[in-house]
C-alpha cells in the first residue's frame, strides 16, 4: 500500500465538535471517520456547508480530504469541519485567507450551550409563578 503524503493539517471547533483533518494532493474525495461525505452527511445543505471554502477558492477537485470527527450533533460537526478544511487551504497557500476571512470561513464561532442551573428547569428558564 502506497504512504499518502499529506501537505496540510488543521482543527476546528464548533460547540462540542471537534474535526481534524488531513490534506493531500488528490481529485476531491472527502473521507470522515473512513466513511464518505455522502454517507456522513446525507443531507445535501450539511454538504454544501463543509465544501464552501473548497467551492469558494476552486480546490473541491485539487485535494483530498481525511477527517477524524467526535463530539457534538451534525450541525456542529459540519461547520467545525467547514473552519479547520479554510485552516488547512490557509496553511497551504497563505494568499487565501483574504478571501476566506471575507466569507467568514475563518472565525471561530466561539458560542457553547449554557450550563443548567439547580432549581431551574433550564439554563435560564423559570418555573411558572403562581400568586395565588
Amino acid at each position: 500500500m502506497s504512504e499518502v503524503k499529506y501537505i496540510a493539517n488543521a482543527l476546528g471547533r464548533r460547540k462540542s465538535a471537534v474535526a481534524r483533518v488531513y490534506v493531500a494532493e488528490g481529485n476531491g474525495k472527502i473521507t470522515i471517520n473512513k466513511r464518505d461525505l455522502t454517507e456522513y452527511f446525507p443531507s445535501p445543505i450539511l454538504q454544501f456547508v463543509v465544501k464552501q471554502p473548497l467551492n469558494l477558492l476552486d480546490a473541491a477537485e485539487k485535494y483530498d480530504i481525511k477527517v477524524t470527527m467526535f463530539g457534538g450533533g451534525f450541525t456542529g460537526q459540519s461547520q467545525a469541519l467547514r473552519l479547520a478544511i479554510a485552516r488547512a487551504l490557509v496553511k497551504i497557500n497563505a494568499e487565501d485567507k483574504k478571501a476566506l476571512r471575507a466569507e467568514g470561513f475563518m472565525t471561530r464561532d466561539s458560542r457553547e450551550v449554557e450550563r443548567k442551573k439547580p432549581g431551574r428547569p433550564k439554563a435560564r428558564r423559570r418555573f411558572q409563578f403562581s400568586k395565588r
